[in-house]
């Protein structure tokens, strides 16, 4: 189900707007708080609950794991580098999840700028650069174009 904002909660501080990959996220000029402005659009990646800093940032739960009268929050914890949901039932019960934030540790991943240029030719590799080492896999097979067989089509015209 599609996010909605907390106003008293929001401060505007625009991480939601930054990080929404379907852009429907966006500052309210008036009230200077986030807004999700096309609900029927969101992807439901709940990047944007993930990210902000207030946890101003909620969402419905489907009928299907959070019945009428429920409520979810999601805690992003980064000093403990776990998200939290948190699921409370109208008669009470709560179901606590918690997942790693991330799989790899902090600060591991290399930007784009970090990388040695491609090799001579990747571009016409069928390899993405720099794949096999990160792989870890050694050499990677490739499909030759030699092995590639091609048909042709007859065309059947009814009389």
């Amino acid at each position: 189900m599609p996010t909605f904002v907390y106003m008293t909660a929001c401060d505007g501080c625009g991480h939601c707007v930054d990080i929404c990959p379907s852009d429907i996220m966006h500052i309210d000029p008036v009230t200077r708080r986030a807004v999700n402005i096309e609900p029927n659009f969101c992807w439901e990646c709940y990047s944007c609950v993930k990210a902000c800093p207030q946890n101003a940032i909620d969402d419905r739960g489907y009928s299907d794991f959070a019945p009428m009268g429920h409520k979810v929050r999601v805690l992003r914890e980064p000093e403990k580098g776990f998200i939290s949901w948190r699921l409370k039932f109208r008669d009470g019960r709560e179901k606590n999840f918690v997942s790693p934030i991330r799989t790899t540790p902090w600060g591991s991943i290399q930007g784009p700028a970090e990388y040695e240029l491609p090799p001579e030719g990747m571009a016409e590799s069928q390899k993405l650069a720099h794949e096999p080492e990160h792989l870890k896999a050694g050499d990677l097979r490739t499909i030759t174009k030699d092995k590639f067989i091609k048909y042709e089509l007859e065309e059947q015209h009814a009389a």
